[in-house]
C-alpha cells in the first residue's frame, strides 16, 4: 500500500513537471539528452564510415548499401516506438495508466517479433537483397559482409528503438540516453579493435554495432524491470484486440514513412550513383553520414519537444503547445543555421577525412555537401511542422508531410534530373526535394497553429464556466 501511494504521488509530480514547468525549460531540458543520444548515434554511424572507407572507396560504398537495411531496421522500431510512445504520453496525460501499460506493452513485443522476422527472411535472402539495394559486384562482397550481422541484430535494434522513445515520450529522455549512448560509445571503441586489430574487415564493423545494440537493449530493458518507466512491459499486457494495433501503427505511420522512404530512397540513390562509379556511391554515402549527424541535432531537439506537445495536448493544455511549438521552430531554424554555415565552409575538409586519397570522392561529395548545407535552416521549420502534428495524434497530415521529403519529392527528382544533369541531378536532389518539402509544410503549420488557438479560447471558456 505504502509503495502505491509512493508511486501514486511520484506520478502526479512527473503531471505537474509536464504540464506547469515553463515551456523554453521543459523542452530544452527534455531536449538536451535526446540530442546527446542522437548525436552519439550519428557519431557512431559515422565512426562506422570512417573506419571502414580506410578498407577502400568499394568497402566505403558497401556502408551506403547497408544503411537501406539499418533503415528498414528503424522503420520498424521508430513506427512501433512513435506509436507506442505517442499512446503512452497521451494516456499519461489523461491521467489513464492502464491503458498506457498496454501501449507500451504491445508495442516492445511486437518490435521483437517483426525484426525476428526481417532477421530470419533478410538472412535467407542475402546476396539478392544487397544486389536489389544498388550494391556492384565489387561492393557486393564488402555489403554482404555487414549486412549480415546487422540483420542477426534486429530483433534487440527494433526493441531498443521502442524502449528508447517511450521513456522520451514520457519525459524522462534522461533514461533513454543511458542506453543509446553507452552502446554508441561502445561501438567507435569496438570499430578499430574488430575491423584493423582481429582484421574482420567490414565484418568487424557490423560486429561491433551488434555487440553495442545488445548492450543498449541490457540497458533499457533493465531500467524498464526495475520500474524507472511509469509504464511496465509485460506480456500478459499485449492486447488482444486489433484497434490497438492498428492505433500504434497508425500513430506511428509517419514515422514509418520517413524512415522506410529513407531506405527506398537510399536504394534509388545508390542506384543513379552507382551509374557514375564507386566514387560516386561512396561520395553520395559519406555525404549521407554527415547530414544525418547535422540533422540529430534538430531531431533531438524535436524529440525533446514531442512530449511536451503530447502531453499537454492530452492534459487539454493548447496553449503550452502553441508556445512549444513556436520555440522549437525558432531554435531549431538558428541551430541549422549555424551547422550548415560552419559546414558548408569547410565540407572538401570533412569528406577529405574520410577519403583522402580519392580526389574524385572528395570533389563529387563536397558539392552536394554544399548544396544541402544551403538547405539546412528549412529542417526547423518541416521538422517541428510534421513532429508537431504526429505527437498530437493528427497522423494524416504528418504522413502525407513524412511522405513528402524522401518520397513525393525526392523520389521522382533522383530520377528526373540525373537525366538532365548527369552527376549534377544526383547530387542536387535532396535540396530540391527539401525545400518543395518546406512550401508544402507551411499550410499545415499555419492551420494547426490557429487551430490550437481556437481550441486554447474554448478550454478556457469551458474552465471559466466551472
Amino acid at each position: 500500500m505504502a509503495q502505491q501511494i509512493q508511486e501514486e504521488a511520484r506520478r502526479a509530480a512527473h503531471y505537474r513537471k509536464m504540464t506547469q514547468t515553463p515551456v523554453p525549460r521543459l523542452v530544452t531540458g527534455l531536449a538536451v539528452p535526446t540530442i546527446i543520444s542522437m548525436l552519439i548515434s550519428s557519431v557512431y554511424n559515422m565512426a562506422d564510415t570512417f573506419f571502414v572507407s580506410q578498407l577502400g572507396t568499394s568497402a566505403a560504398g558497401a556502408v551506403g548499401i547497408v544503411f537501406s537495411v539499418m533503415a528498414i531496421i528503424q522503420a520498424i522500431g521508430f513506427t512501433l516506438g512513435m506509436g507506442a510512445g505517442t499512446l503512452v504520453s497521451l494516456h499519461l496525460g489523461a491521467k489513464e495508466q492502464e491503458e498506457a501499460t498496454c501501449a507500451a506493452s504491445t508495442g516492445f513485443f511486437l518490435a521483437l517479433v517483426l525484426g525476428f522476422l526481417l532477421a530470419v527472411f533478410g538472412s535467407a535472402f542475402l546476396n539478392p537483397l544487397m544486389r536489389s539495394l544498388g550494391a556492384t559486384e565489387t561492393i557486393l562482397p564488402y555489403a554482404r559482409a555487414y549486412g549480415r550481422y546487422i540483420l542477426l541484430a534486429a530483433p534487440i535494434m527494433c526493441a531498443s528503438f521502442v524502449m528508447n522513445n517511450i521513456f522520451r515520450q514520457e519525459g524522462k529522455a534522461m533514461l533513454g540516453m543511458l542506453g543509446i549512448t553507452t552502446g554508441g560509445l561502445l561501438n567507435i571503441a569496438l570499430d578499430p579493435l574488430f575491423i584493423f586489430a582481429l582484421g574482420l574487415g567490414t565484418a568487424g564493423a557490423a560486429i561491433a554495432t551488434a555487440l553495442s545494440q545488445t548492450v543498449s537493449f541490457i540497458i533499457l530493458l533493465t531500467l524498464f524491470l526495475r520500474g524507472k518507466s511509469d509504464v511496465r512491459l509485460q506480456i500478459t499486457r499485449v492486447s488482444r484486440k486489433i484497434g490497438v494495433y492498428a492505433d500504434i501503427v497508425w500513430r506511428g505511420l509517419p514515422s514509418l514513412c520517413r524512415q522506410g522512404l529513407a531506405s527506398i530512397a537510399s536504394v534509388a540513390l545508390n542506384v543513379n550513383a552507382a551509374v557514375y562509379g564507386d566514387a560516386a556511391v561512396a561520395a553520395m554515402s559519406i555525404v549521407g553520414r554527415i547530414m544525418f549527424f547535422m540533422f540529430s541535432a534538430m531531431l533531438g531537439f524535436g524529440q525533446g519537444f514531442q512530449p511536451v506537445a503530447a502531453f499537454n495536448y492530452g492534459a487539454k493544455k493548447y496553449g503550452r503547445v502553441r508556445e512549444a511549438i513556436r520555440f522549437t521552430l525558432t531554435v531549431g531554424t538558428v541551430v541549422m543555421l549555424v551547422l550548415g554555415l560552419v559546414i558548408y565552409a569547410l565540407a572538401p575538409h570533412v569528406l577529405a577525412a574520410f577519403r583522402r586519397d580519392d580526389a574524385q570522392v572528395i570533389a563529387i561529395g563536397a558539392y552536394a555537401l554544399r548544396a544541402q548545407c544551403l538547405i539546412m535552416p528549412l529542417f526547423g521549420i518541416t521538422t517541428t511542422t510534421n513532429m508537431a502534428l504526429q505527437s498530437t495524434g493528427h497522423s494524416g497530415s504528418a504522413t502525407f508531410l513524412a511522405l513528402c521529403r524522401q518520397g513525393v519529392f525526392f523520389l521522382p527528382l533522383i530520377w528526373a534530373l540525373p537525366a538532365v544533369w548527369g552527376i549534377r541531378g544526383v547530387q542536387l536532389a535532396q535540396p530540391f526535394a527539401d525545400l518543395c518539402t518546406l512550401l508544402a509544410a507551411l499550410p499545415f503549420l499555419a492551420m494547426f497553429l490557429k487551430k490550437l488557438g481556437r481550441l486554447a479560447k474554448t478550454a478556457e471558456g469551458e474552465t471559466g464556466s466551472n
